[in-house]
């Protein structure tokens, strides 16, 4: 099994990158800040000495290890053929000024730790954050030029709550069962999820209160895995086994996280144990990472390069069943097929200088609340249950309540999946009335709503109407019938993206509007990522077992399923 880079390709990447961020660092000192408006901000003026004092140090660390000659490999700047002279040392600020730090990562000597080497510190591994904003990184606007919608907060509250137009239990009293099925597996909506808190935390009152041009975003713009990596070994230990520190610590019978006295995860993102299915794919990659650690171990990869690349084998893959199963899936394999080819017309950043749009994140890629069903089974024969309260997380997962991952997602060999709900602008009942443990203590019931929490976001965040973005994107507005709700001003961006999914994408995948916002930020925060297979081998392909001819997201279950099984 081959993985994706080595130790000389990380290094030339690490430099690269870390000489991007200096340069954002260098442009963003508080005077040059006071010039420009927030919204071209490159960095927080407020963190920007301090996060150029770092990367200057971590800069002279990284060409002083490349200055260290290796078997197989001359020093820096000496020719590889024997000709001409070798090359001088750089004067680099910061400890590795005179090379004795990389002497010193060189020559430490190896430990035991439990029955394993201990992990290595990965202050110089590529898959180091090493551009994670000091302070949190910006949002901004895929559509700049187009004026908020400014709808009144009393129509929005009025639309998302119990009886209006988005609680979906008057229309489930009149329909078959199974009448609002979509065809695609239930799971996948879990899946959105989780690239969701991958890329976005948005940690403003939901009330507002907060100039949508100061958000901050908790999370690093990369579709990297953050929410399951964190730190990784060194900087967050808990989260990897003691004896074997390549992989993830989980629960003595595999189903669940591991979890502190009180119940507690010991988890990346706090927000993956909210419910059974996010916890439950939470789980499913960090058995696969323990796997691939496994295969690699039977290749020979060395022992102090197992954790680095696994993980990037892992995120590779990942990254690659966004690209080629989730997207297609969800916007069309048209739309995605050129936005892979073209590239974004409205959202197209340039490596290193990512952003979440504020269209994507508050509006677009909250189209899976519209798909939660209204019951699920959790294995073969079980009984049909609520989201909330039934599954929802935050304690330990007894074994009444497992779930058995093939009853939402199509796995080669198993019966059919439960399929997800079709997307027509109503919410499940447990949505619109979502329990204390998700919400937290609100001073308004209404704020129970998942609905009018997604309507009052897009409001406090100054998203524009969707007719006006149709409009923006050359594609025909939805009529009034279609909408079937009445907005004076213009509907809400969450609102239109879901009903023109079920006038124009058959209540299956997302329409034009809610496709192109989608997939162009998905695939341009992927090419503005350094360090992703879209940008470092684009030609790469799946080196994972795969049970047809192309690999997917049942692939990577499999791995992890058949594991705890």
């Amino acid at each position: 099994m081959s993985t994706p880079t080595g130790d000389s390709a990380f290094l030339h990447q690490l430099e690269h990158d870390v000489k991007a961020e200096l340069r954002i660092a260098e442009n963003s000192n508080p005077e040059q800040a006071a010039e420009k408006p927030m919204e071209e901000w490159l960095l927080d003026p407020a963190y920007a000495q301090s996060e150029e004092v770092g990367l200057r140090s971590l800069l002279g660390a990284v060409e002083a290890i490349e200055e260290v000659p290796r078997p197989g490999r001359p020093a820096r700047g000496e020719a590889r053929d024997g000709a001409g002279t070798p090359g001088h040392p750089r004067n680099v600020p910061g400890p590795a000024a005179d090379g004795a730090y990389a002497r010193q990562v060189s020559s430490a000597p190896a430990y035991t730790h439990g029955t394993r080497l201990a992990a290595r510190d990965h202050c110089l591994s590529a898959v180091r954050a090493v551009d994670r904003p000091t302070g949190a990184a910006r949002y901004g606007r895929m559509f700049p030029d187009l004026a908020p919608l400014g709808t009144d907060p009393q129509l929005l509250t009025r639309a998302g709550q119990s009886g209006g137009v988005c609680d979906a239990a008057a229309f489930l009293d009149l329909a078959a069962p199974g009448g609002d099925d979509a065809t695609e597996a239930a799971g996948w909506p879990f899946f959105g999820q989780l690239i969701a808190h991958d890329i976005t935390a948005d940690r403003s009152p939901i009330g507002g209160g907060v100039d949508p041009e100061a958000l901050r975003n908790a999370r690093a713009p990369k579709l990297n895995l953050e929410m399951i990596y964190s730190d990784g070994p060194i900087g967050s230990p808990y989260l990897f086994d003691l004896h074997d520190p390549a992989k993830f610590l989980l629960s003595e019978d595999g189903f669940d996280v591991p979890r502190n006295r009180q119940g507690v995860a010991l988890i990346g993102d706090p927000r993956n144990d909210s419910h059974l299915f996010a916890l439950s794919l939470h789980v499913a990659l960090l058995h696969a990472h323990n796997r691939i650690v496994d295969l690699l171990r039977a290749d020979g990869v060395p022992e102090a390069d197992v954790y680095d690349k696994a993980r990037i084998t892992l995120t590779w893959h990942h990254q690659w069943i966004i690209v080629h199963d989730f997207l297609p899936r969800l916007v069309g394999p048209d739309l995605a097929g050129q936005v892979l080819a073209e590239g974004g017309r409205w959202f197209a950043p340039q490596p290193g200088q990512a952003y979440i749009p504020l269209e994507f994140a508050d509006a677009a890629f909250r189209y899976g609340h519209g798909q939660i069903r209204h019951t699920y089974r959790l294995v073969d024969g079980g009984p049909a249950v609520p989201l909330f309260p039934d599954l929802v997380g935050f304690g330990p997962v007894p074994p009444a309540r497992r779930l058995d991952l093939t009853q939402v997602f199509d796995v080669p060999g198993r019966r059919a999946a439960q399929r997800a709900k079709r997307i027509d602008g109503r919410l499940a009942a447990s949505l619109i009335g979502l329990p204390e443990q998700v919400t937290g203590a609100v001073d308004t019931a209404a704020y129970r709503s998942l609905a009018v929490r997604d309507l009052l976001r897009g409001g406090t965040t100054g998203l524009p109407g969707g007719e006006q973005v149709a409009r923006l994107l050359g594609e025909q507005p939805l009529a009034a019938d279609e909408i079937e709700q009445d907005w004076p001003a213009g509907t809400p961006l969450w609102f239109y993206i879901l009903k023109e999914a079920e006038h124009r994408g058959g209540g299956d995948r997302l329409g034009p509007v809610g496709g192109r916002i989608v997939a162009e930020v998905l695939l341009g925060l992927l090419r503005a990522d350094a360090a992703s297979y879209l940008s470092l081998e684009p030609d790469w392909a799946p080196r994972l077992p795969a049970a047809g001819p192309g690999f997917g997201l049942a692939d990577l279950l499999a791995l992890g399923i058949c594991r705890h099984r």
